[in-house]
Order: C-alpha cells, then sequence, then structure tokens
C-alpha cells in the first residue's frame, strides 16, 4: 500500500527483454536502502526489488503490467517517480494508492497559471464512473485531485513542490500516464454492479 507521495525520482538506467518480460536496471537515491522483495511504486506501478547494487537496483514487469501501463515506452534515461511502501506508523498524506494501475490516460492539454500547472487528461470511457469531481486519482504515483470532469476527461492542478519533484515536469501533449483510480471508489462501483445484476435476477 502507498500513499501517492512521491520520495524522489529514478533514472532508467538499462531495459532488458526476457521472454515477453522487460527487466529494468533503475538509478535513484534510495536504491542503496531497498531490500530484494520489497514492493516499491515505480510511476504508480508496484513492483518488486530482484537486485539491489550501490545506488541502483532491478526490478521486471511481466506481460500483465505491461500491457496495462506505459512501462513498454521505458526506455534509458527515463525518469520516473518512486515511492516506497507506506508505514502503519506514519501519516497518510495523500490517500490509499494499491500501486494496481487500472488504465492509462493521455494527456492532452496542458497550461502554465503563474506559479502552478494544469493538466487535463482523457481516459477509456468505461473508467468514466471511477472519476468523481474533487475526488482522489493517482497518475504516474502522484496523489492528486481531479476536477473540471468533461465527459471523458479531467483536470488535475500541479503546485510548484510537486512539478519540481516529479516527473510531471515532464509531461506534454500525447504523453501517456499510468493512472489508479480511488480503491473506495470501485469497491462502491463494484457493490453496486453486483447488487443490480442480483436485483435483476429475483424480479426475471
Amino acid at each position: 500500500m502507498f500513499t501517492g507521495i512521491i520520495e524522489t525520482t529514478g533514472t532508467v538506467e538499462s531495459v532488458e527483454q526476457i521472454g515477453t518480460n522487460l527487466s529494468f536496471w533503475i538509478a535513484s537515491p534510495v536504491s542503496s536502502e531497498l531490500k530484494i522483495d520489497q514492493s516499491v511504486s515505480h510511476d504508480g506501478v508496484c513492483l518488486t526489488v530482484e537486485a539491489v547494487a550501490e545506488n541502483r537496483h532491478r526490478v521486471t514487469a511481466i506481460e500483465e503490467t505491461l500491457n496495462k501501463t506505459n512501462l513498454r515506452n521505458w526506455k534509458q534515461n527515463t525518469k520516473i517517480n518512486i515511492e516506497r511502501c507506506m508505514q502503519l506508523n506514519a501519516r497518510l498524506d495523500g490517500h490509499m494508492v494499491q500501486g494496481h494501475v487500472d488504465a492509462m490516460a493521455f494527456c492532452i492539454a496542458s497550461e502554465e497559471k503563474q506559479g502552478s500547472w494544469e493538466y487535463r487528461f482523457q481516459v477509456p470511457s468505461e473508467c468514466l464512473h471511477l472519476i468523481i469531481e474533487k475526488g482522489s486519482v493517482c497518475i504516474n504515483g502522484i496523489s492528486l485531485t481531479a476536477f473540471d470532469l468533461k465527459f471523458n476527461s479531467f483536470k488535475i492542478a500541479i503546485i510548484p513542490y510537486t512539478y519540481h519533484h516529479t516527473n510531471v515536469n515532464a509531461l506534454k501533449n500525447g504523453s501517456m500516464v499510468n493512472i489508479e483510480f480511488d480503491v473506495i471508489g470501485k469497491y462502491l462501483a463494484r457493490f453496486r454492479e453486483v447488487f443490480q445484476q442480483t436485483t435483476h435476477k429475483y424480479q426475471v
């Protein structure tokens, strides 16, 4: 479990194809502190640390992960957001994030607002019911608030600290990002779906 508060950024040093999987060596300020088998969020994707060597660590993404995230686009020198799992004795400064990406979204507009930045993202139509005005959403591992909802898009606002300490500053029109919707909202949506199916079954 994560909070969506990014600890640091890392840089992809190498990418290796192993069967249908991709293995990445990533250099970061926290790599030397990681342990093998530890779960770490990489751009919002929960990956298991397989090896640690000084200031870098290795993770592997299997085909299922590659199909649902933007990790296929990672290449040497790609900058990624990193967060280690939350501790139960710490404050939850963001929101509850699982590191299980639901879909990919596209940045379709960006604007500097004299001290802050706004981005608009287009999401798959089947995910629209999981976004609410002023609700939590996780983009590339960053806990953010959705607003100005349209039919198939929403905006997020970025403060200077987040802009300068994550890879959001590299986003531009057409950029593909990993998106995870609020887990509580997903459970409620599923409950509603099952309830409607059950009610329909007994009405018939």
